[in-house]
């Protein structure tokens, strides 16, 4: 039984990882499109970059405002779409990974 358990957690970390690389492969393959849409929405890469920025989560707010933004531009990049469905905020981080244009993540903002 705890061989079965393991072997299914070994399935979900895989699961996982597949669909971490589909979307990356996906978002990458698109990328200059997806970034110049976003680009284009006044003050939607500025929100999609507060928890990488900031280190701060966004709030529920948030979220529906980015998920609002993603379903317009999704009409026109259909790739986009796996973010509007159940759980897609939580593949967000994700997305603002990919379209972040620095090489290097900033150091985390010391609070003095």
């Amino acid at each position: 039984m705890l061989s079965e358990m393991a072997e299914t957690d070994t399935s979900k970390n895989r699961l996982g990882r597949m669909l971490a690389t589909y979307l990356r492969r996906l978002i990458m393959k698109n990328k200059e499109f997806i970034l110049e849409e976003v680009l284009a929405v006044k003050g939607l890469m500025q929100l999609l970059m507060k928890q990488r920025n900031m280190n701060q989560e966004w709030t529920k707010e948030e979220i529906r405002e980015i998920k609002k933004h993603l379903k317009n531009i999704s009409k026109v990049v259909p790739a986009l779409l796996i973010f509007l469905l159940p759980g897609g905020s939580l593949l967000l981080p994700l997305f603002a990974e990919m379209l972040d244009r620095r090489k290097t993540k900033r150091p985390p903002i010391q609070n003095s």
